[in-house]
């Protein structure tokens, strides 16, 4: 029988703020963190951003590292969101502890802001996605095992699903894992060139929506086994009860019209996590706000839950969509909603789409009785991934 995955900490850095605390209160109160970008050098403006309000000056002095060097972005949220998940349930003196994290960006802006220039003498290259994650694991403590997905915008989910595949199979009592994504130049301009991303703010599932807007953050989860908490006496936020992926291939970027690869990974989760579809509660949807994904999600839904389809919401209008820590970003939020017992509402839905599903709007949180929770992370290619979150009984 294989162990049950528990989680024990968590740890996030969004547009919404640095740490859960805040990035709670910013849900329950319908707080979008999505404005004009400050701290990305692009003469690009016209296009929204969720951007973490700090400076990475600010979020060296914030983690006391040392000063000297070049950090990037992605290195200094995953930091961030790393510590804070440690410290939650006693790791930070752990020795000989896994990370998983998923990136595409890695440290592209570091490269932006020297390029054509080469790296400075002594400074290290962090352009490498795998190098962002030895960074974090080095500013935060004792990790003798790192490992980096990188399958576009299901990265961190995937990070996620990888770390409880190695729990269960009896490789680890412990993995952290999660997702760290910094905007950069590239990043906006390779979305902008998609022709996807929305002047104003994004409106998931809305009919008049017209794109994303990009975000940047962190999230990291320890994973743990059930009998290792136990063992160790820390708190258990809720568990890890279903996973799924798959990729069904139709295109480079767009998703298919009946949502194929979505239905397959939410089917795979349900399967895993030994539920039914009408055991769910809550779905946070992909939900980016692009006519295609919100089109093709809506169809993957209704092939899952037919007509008893839960309350569904996209929190993408609150962070912006930030690629490839999505997964872990909103996996987080989840976690939060289980253990609080709310559901983020989309404040900016007015319109319904005949294509689309109707999701939870309003001005403020709802405040519901959780059990179980679905979460949805798809990446370009059309690799598809589905956790579900359940409380601890």
């Amino acid at each position: 029988m294989r162990p049950k995955v528990v989680i024990t900490g968590m740890g996030v850095v969004s547009a919404l703020g640095v740490g859960v605390k805040a990035n709670g209160i910013a849900l329950m109160q319908g707080i979008s963190g999505i404005r004009e970008a400050r701290y990305l050098p692009t003469e690009h403006r016209e296009f929204p951003v969720g951007e973490v309000q700090l400076s990475s000056e600010e979020l060296r002095q914030m983690l006391e590292l040392p000063d000297g060097r070049l950090y990037s972005r992605t290195h200094l949220f995953g930091a961030a969101a790393l510590r804070e998940a440690l410290s939650m349930t006693n790791l930070l003196e752990h020795k000989g502890l896994a990370l998983i994290s998923g990136t595409t960006v890695g440290g592209m802006d570091v490269t932006e802001s020297l390029f054509p220039n080469p790296l400075p003498k002594g400074q290290p290259d962090v352009h490498d996605c795998g190098a962002s994650t030895n960074d974090i694991a080095d500013s935060c403590g004792d990790f003798d095992y790192t490992s980096t997905v990188s399958t576009a915008c299901s990265s961190a989910m995937n990070a996620l699903i990888m770390g409880k595949l190695l729990i269960e199979n009896g490789e680890r009592d412990i993995v952290v894992a999660g997702g760290s994504e910094a905007l950069s130049k590239f990043h906006l301009n390779g979305f902008k060139s998609l022709m996807i991303l929305d002047r104003e703010r994004c409106r998931p599932f809305d009919k008049t929506r017209s794109g994303l807007n990009l975000g940047e953050g962190a999230a990291f989860l320890v994973l743990e086994s059930e009998e290792s908490a136990l063992k160790r006496g820390a708190q258990i936020l809720g568990v890890l009860s279903g996973a799924g992926n798959a990729c069904d291939a139709h295109h480079q970027t767009a998703s298919s019209d009946n949502g194929e690869g979505a239905c397959r990974a939410m089917t795979q989760a349900l399967s895993n996590a030994g539920l039914l579809s009408a055991n769910i509660d809550y779905v946070n949807a992909h939900g980016t706000g692009t006519p295609n994904n919100d089109a093709s999600e809506s169809a993957a839904l209704k092939r899952v839950f037919g007509a008893q389809l839960p309350p569904v919401s996209s929190t993408k209008s609150y962070t912006g969509h930030t690629t490839s820590a999505s997964g872990s970003i909103e996996a987080a939020f989840c976690l939060m909603a289980l253990w609080n017992g709310f559901i983020p509402v989309q404040p900016e839905f007015e319109n319904p789409d005949e294509q689309c599903i109707i999701p939870v709007s309003g001005s403020e949180a709802l405040s519901v009785d959780l059990h179980h929770v679905m979460c949805n992370a798809f990446g370009f290619g059309g690799n598809d991934s589905s956790i579900i979150l359940s409380r601890y009984e």
